[in-house]
C-alpha cells in the first residue's frame, strides 16, 4: 500500500502502470485483488473512500519499523554516502495529489 501510494500520489504515475508491474512481478498474483487495490489507492475505484488518503512513507516507517530492521535488511546503502538524497518533498506532492483529486471529483 505504501509503494502504491508513493507511485500514484507522490510520483503522480497512473495506477495502471503500478498494477501492470505487479502483475508481472508477483508470484501469487490475483487479477481482481491487484486491480481493485490499485484503484482503491488511486482513489478511482467504485469503493474509493477515502480517496484523499495519502500514505506518508516516513510516518509508516516510524510506526511499523521504528528500529529500521526491515529497511536495513533491504537497503544496504542506508547510513552510507551511497544512500540517495530524497527525490521529492512528500508534503508538496501530497498537496498536488489532493488538488488533482479534488479537480477530478468536481
Amino acid at each position: 500500500m505504501i509503494t502504491a501510494s508513493f507511485l500514484v500520489k507522490d510520483l503522480h504515475l497512473p495506477w495502471q502502470r503500478g498494477a501492470a508491474y505487479f502483475r508481472r512481478a508477483l508470484l501469487d498474483y490475483d487479477h481482481a485483488q491487484n486491480q481493485l487495490n490499485w484503484q482503491w489507492v488511486a482513489g478511482t475505484g467504485r469503493d474509493a473512500a477515502p480517496y484523499f488518503r495519502v500514505f506518508n512513507p516516513d510516518a509508516q516507517r516510524e510506526r511499523f519499523d521504528p528500529d529500521l530492521a526491515y529497511v536495513r535488511r533491504w537497503v544496504a546503502e542506508l547510513d552510507t554516502p551511497a544512500y540517495p538524497a530524497r527525490m521529492l518533498d512528500h508534503q508538496e506532492e501530497r498537496r498536488v495529489a489532493l488538488a488533482d483529486l479534488g479537480r477530478r471529483r468536481q
